[in-house]
């Protein structure tokens, strides 16, 4: 579409905008007294308003019922795992028994780990993008480390080519070919969190099921961010957070999604737990651990109330907004801040947008490389009211969020970037 840098050009896309009214749903924090313009989504959403309700009805039931609250009332706690499933359904572009949500991101990837890293003398390779976030890298090498391997001689990582910032998927596809009999997984990221790139999951998945490995995914930055068909890519598995773009409460519970084609496989290696055992025997405690069907059967500990009330207030507008109205006004809103930074910027060599240009291939993330000017680049955008995320060494990641943010918040960023540059250019 044809961008303007004008505020009455912002104006009328927000008044032509069926999410606007989202935004009030919200709390803005303030810098230096001023609400922010919030593009720090990528790290941590902002608070649903209704958080409060929903958090104080469960309280209510904790004071009035107490344990009684397990099977009474209208979301007793023995089931209310269920409640979060359409939602998380839709968001993943899955089926309701492949997902549920439980523990925190990398205590699922370790469990899931079990089931689906199972190496062989033949075949034990790992493939991961280079610079993955710490959770991955660490979990990782204490796996294979666990099996007593070597993570120097398991683990591949994939790097860009010289001179781009972004991996190319024929790239990727090659190394999985390259690997071929000795690849046991691939397990990258679904967005790189550092350079916001959305990874092809659907044909990394294919070619790595071509090679006999495996295909998961951590998409702490791309669930309720990026387009998911998990299901229909045949993902083997994922977990992901749910505090970033899925706006659920710091450090809140995460979720896992396993193919329906393991739904019932006893036979799969995994660590088991009370809550993960066949719900209709749970309480005659007898020994012989018996999964239930789906992603519940990876389940260790019963669920955390008030953790998936916060979750259940967040998905809930999720479900109210559609996930497909989510995207469609991500990938203009980021466009927009994009066309603004690259008119803003022009060739003053400050700063460099490494995310790819093409929609398809990001979510609502810009990474801008700095070249000069350093953190004192970012420190100037916080000055003056712009919330966004710093990523040693030299990266601000910017992130407007459909759900909350306007054509305006863009346009007075990019206000703040033209007054920025004058500075350090």
């Amino acid at each position: 579409m044809n961008y303007e840098y004008s505020e009455a050009f912002a104006q009328k896309m927000d008044q032509n905008d069926p999410l606007e009214s989202f935004r009030d749903r919200f709390l803005f924090p303030k810098v230096n007294g001023k609400e922010a313009i919030y593009f720090c989504g990528n790290s941590l959403g902002l608070q649903p308003k209704s958080v409060k309700d929903y958090l104080e009805k469960e309280l209510g039931n904790w004071a009035d019922l107490a344990v009684d609250g397990h099977f009474e009332g209208e979301d007793a706690w023995m089931f209310v795992r269920q409640k979060s499933k359409p939602a998380l359904a839709e968001i993943l572009g899955t089926h309701p028994h492949e997902v549920v949500a439980m523990n925190n991101l990398t205590v699922n990837l370790h469990l899931l780990m079990v089931s689906f890293y199972r190496p062989t003398k033949d075949r034990y390779k790992i493939i991961i993008e280079a610079g993955a976030f710490p959770s991955d890298q660490y979990m990782l090498e204490s796996q294979v480390k666990w099996h007593g391997l070597n993570p120097e001689e398991v683990i591949v990582e994939l790097k860009p080519r010289v001179g781009e910032h972004t991996l190319r998927t024929e790239d990727i596809l090659a190394e999985i070919h390259r690997q071929g009999d000795l690849l046991a997984m691939v397990n990258m990221a679904g967005i790189q969190y550092y350079t916001g790139q959305l990874f092809d999951m659907k044909t990394i998945t294919a070619a790595a099921h071509a090679v006999g490995a495996v295909a998961g995914f951590d998409l702490a930055h791309a669930a309720g961010n990026a387009p998911l068909s998990l299901h229909d890519w045949e993902v083997d598995f994922a977990t992901w957070c749910s505090y970033k773009y899925m706006n659920s409460g710091p450090g809140n519970v995460s979720g896992i999604y396993v193919h329906e084609k393991y739904a019932d496989r006893p036979d799969l290696p995994r660590f088991a737990g009370w809550w993960g055992h066949d719900e209709g025997k749970r309480f005659l405690m007898e020994k012989g651990f018996i999964p239930m069907h789906g992603a519940d059967g990876w389940q260790l500990a019963n669920s955390n109330i008030l953790a998936l009330a916060a979750h259940q207030a967040s998905l809930d507008i999720f479900q109210e907004a559609g996930i497909k109205n989510l995207r469609e006004k991500s990938e203009k809103l980021t466009g927009y801040l994009e066309f603004l930074i690259r008119q803003i910027s022009g060739k003053s060599g400050v700063l460099e947008i490494i995310t790819p240009e093409n929609p398809a291939e990001r979510g609502c993330q810009l990474s801008l490389l700095i070249h000069q000017g350093g953190k004192a680049v970012f420190d100037e955008f916080y000055k003056h009211g712009v919330v966004g995320d710093w990523r040693n060494p030299n990266v601000i990641r910017l992130a407007p969020t459909p759900l909350y943010n306007s054509f305006l918040d863009v346009f007075r960023f990019a206000q703040i970037l033209e007054q920025s540059l004058k500075k350090f250019a």
